[in-house]
């Protein structure tokens, strides 16, 4: 029976992987910072060895996309550091590894969407420092080991868009919301279970990157105003340029992932957008 270390289990992703793993023949183990020190090679080293992991999956991440800005060292430690000692503890232990990574390691000026291969140029701090992480897993090249970028992230877990405009939807009569970021939301459950699926067929030399969202294509105003809708809430939604919300780091304009190649490497049905909002304000209660 497989024993698979899930890092950053209190995160998005993290929790519903939790949910879904009661259904794995494997033992899971969930940590988070209290529990393991993902920045510390030594603290890695010891807890793999000691509960004999033969697969990782990474999900931990310093997220708080504005504050990097402030905070490099930190945002450096989590996305890159930690990411090439899990790399290096995978590849000598002979471990699978899963990393997953995001679209802000692009600048968001394609004009279609972003294949693996083509050309990272992160404006931010937070997408540089991904970034970085990627391309130390690249270099060590442990056996078994995957790069999935992903977007627009949300969950009936955590902080996340889709929590955001339903508090203050209800709170308010009005939203304003950026039209001119165009992407796909990705459900982190719809994730979580094509990490599951992916797992028992890993079998590469070298490390692969992979990009997963849900289906579609939408800008942060239309899935505002779908949430509301879905939800019932009664919330004017106004669509606003991004230059009239401004934020510490920048945000690609377009964010679509190219899923072509996940799709076909591991023979995966992506569920379209809509339908997996729909799943998650049933899971939050919120459907109505």
């Amino acid at each position: 029976m497989p024993n698979i270390l899930v890092t950053g289990a209190k995160g998005q992703l993290g929790s519903e992987i939790k949910e879904l793993s009661s259904n794995i023949k494997a033992r899971f183990i969930f940590t988070d910072t209290d529990e393991l020190d993902i920045t510390d090679k030594n603290a890695i080293t010891s807890f793999i060895v000691k509960n004999q992991i033969d697969t990782v999956i990474n999900c931990a991440a310093y997220t708080a996309v504005d504050k990097a800005e402030e905070n490099e060292t930190m945002a450096d430690a989590v996305n890159h550091i930690a990411v090439k000692y899990l790399a290096e503890v995978s590849k000598d232990k002979g471990i699978k590894l899963i990393h997953v990574s995001t679209d802000y390691v692009f600048d968001g000026k394609n004009y279609k969407p972003y294949k693996e291969d083509d050309v990272t140029n992160p404006p931010s701090v937070y997408g540089i420092t991904k970034l970085a992480g990627e391309n130390a897993l690249l270099e060590i090249t442990p056996k078994n080991s995957i790069i999935i970028r992903t977007a627009w992230v949300y969950s009936s877990f955590g902080a996340n868009f889709v929590k955001t405009m339903l508090k203050y939807g209800k709170e308010r009569d009005e939203l304003k919301v950026i039209y001119d970021q165009v992407g796909t939301p990705t459900y982190a459950r719809d994730l979580a279970q094509a990490i599951l699926d992916i797992l028992p067929k890993l079998n590469n030399e070298k490390p692969e990157i992979y990009h997963y969202s849900n289906e579609g294509v939408l800008s942060w105003y239309d899935f505002a105003k779908e949430i509301m809708k879905m939800a019932k809430v009664e919330c004017k939604i106004i669509p606003i340029e991004t230059h009239e919300y401004p934020l510490p780091a920048p945000r690609p304009h377009f964010s679509l992932l190219n899923k072509s190649k996940i799709k076909k490497t591991f023979n995966l049905t992506i569920p379209f957008w809509k339908d997996s909002l729909s799943e998650c304000l049933l899971n939050m209660g919120e459907r109505k």
